[in-house]
């Protein structure tokens, strides 16, 4: 790749999971406005829920969620106690839903013990129907899973199984204080297909300290071999700024954007010769995974997880800080766990800010998703999305086009078409067409 097209479009920009994204989102998004729109939702509508568990038993240097480390298992247990409250009063607003996907994240929601985690399928299948076939994912640590709960978690329902990676050379793992050796995360794996979870995804992270082309590729290998369903290869997000403990990496040992994107390609490249299909810029899946079929038949979407087979209209985030996203706009609880328990216990949706949605954006959006999900914009699909607002949008995609100097995308007057040449910057092509972007003061990682 030329080095020049790498300088030119690796600024940072969104990793746009969502549009708006969440530094745009504000506090006139309250719990009244909250309860109107869970009322409102129709009852057609599909519904998934994402449950955050905001607590590690050691603090990740890399890590960008919103998390705590904690000695005890006390602070968990209370703040499940919240959690359970939230569940029911969202219910009560919103009514017995059936649920097509349910998402636990973290933090590591495997710190939980083996009561609640018993006690949270009890709560949430006492406030929602799940669908037969419903997709419940779960965010694995291995440094916290054994035997008993391996059984409780699959008498939980789950289908799906992700561990965090990252990288398994030793240096690279002291610098971003993340022990997991290879044998660890092989057992953890082997512990939920033995008990029929059919589905494991394995993330890992390039542009690590440390890290290095023959270093990224033994990862690659020890990962391939422990044939995941899916994969997902992201560029490690430095934002010290954001992230106070991520000042405790060295920044002199961190690759720079060329060995950045070198290691992105390297890792694309094995995975596609084991016989795995790229999905949008960061996804990977073997051909019979359902990611890779809804990617062909052109339904992938994409949320705040990522890359997603989940179509649902109703996004429901439940836990501190959690994001959910409904038919009328984003809502995003409060990030502090004490408020959150404070508000959820006393009876209060615990929502701190969020962002209602005009059809403009609702366009803009859609193109967006469109462009990082399929690589491409049809016009006739988005005049007959929204009519009123698609020459406005148009027109910014045609401006696209015609300052496109380096060969990023054709366009023929129809479709807007990202070449392979253009699909490692997608992210930046899309910010030219987020109108945020010209008054954005906000700070984002690098797009490569």
């Amino acid at each position: 790749m030329n080095r020049h097209l790498i300088d030119q479009y690796s600024a940072p920009v969104p990793r746009y999971t969502s549009y708006p994204t969440a530094p745009h989102f504000h506090g006139g998004i309250d719990q009244e406005t909250y309860a109107g729109w869970l009322n409102e939702v129709d009852p057609a509508q599909s519904v998934s829920l994402y449950l955050h568990v905001p607590f590690c038993d050691r603090l990740c240097w890399f890590c960008g969620c919103h998390t705590k480390q904690v000695q005890r298992y006390d602070p968990v247990a209370k703040y499940l106690e919240a959690l359970h409250a939230e569940i029911k009063l969202v219910s009560s607003k919103i009514g017995r839903r059936r649920l097509s996907a349910v998402h636990l994240g973290g933090g590591s929601p495997t710190i939980m013990s083996p009561y609640d985690i018993q006690r949270l399928g009890e709560a949430l299948r006492s406030a929602f129907e799940f669908a037969p076939d419903c997709e419940i994912s779960l965010e694995v640590d291995p440094n916290d899973i054994d035997e008993s709960k391996f059984d409780f978690w699959t008498d939980f329902g789950v289908t799906r199984a992700s561990f965090g990676v990252q990288d398994f050379d030793p240096v690279v793992q002291q610098a971003i204080n993340r022990p997991q050796t290879f044998e660890q995360t092989r057992m953890a794996i082997e512990g939920f297909r033995k008990r029929g979870v059919g589905s494991m995804n394995l993330d890992v992270l390039y542009g690590l300290p440390h890290q290095t082309m023959e270093t990224l590729q033994r990862t690659m290998e020890q990962v391939i071999s422990l044939s995941p369903d899916r994969l997902a290869l992201f560029g490690y997000a430095h934002v010290p700024w954001m992230k106070k403990h991520q000042r405790l990496i060295d920044e002199t040992v961190l690759p720079d954007r060329h060995a950045r994107f070198d290691q992105a390609s390297l890792g694309a490249e094995l995975l596609e010769q084991a016989g795995y299909i790229r999905i949008g810029i960061d996804h990977f899946a073997r051909p019979d995974d359902a990611m890779a079929k809804v990617a062909l038949e052109g339904n992938l979407h994409r949320n705040f997880q990522g890359y997603t087979t989940d179509g649902a209209g109703c996004l429901i985030g439940l836990g501190a800080s959690a994001i959910g996203r409904l038919p009328q706009g984003y809502v995003q609880n409060v990030v502090a766990t004490g408020e959150y328990m404070t508000r959820a216990l006393n009876g209060q949706l615990p929502v701190a800010r969020g962002y209602a949605l005009a059809n403009a954006e609702r366009a803009t959006g859609w193109v967006i998703e469109s462009l990082m999900c399929a690589f491409e914009i049809r016009l006739s699909d988005l005049a007959t999305l929204f009519p009123g607002e698609a020459e406005t949008v148009a027109v910014r995609i045609r401006a696209l086009a015609e300052h496109d100097a380096d060969g990023l995308v054709e366009f023929d007057g129809s479709s807007l078409v990202v070449t392979p040449r253009g699909r490692p910057f997608v992210r930046t092509l899309a910010a030219r067409l987020d109108p945020f972007m010209t008054r954005d003061e906000a700070r984002y990682s690098a797009a490569v």
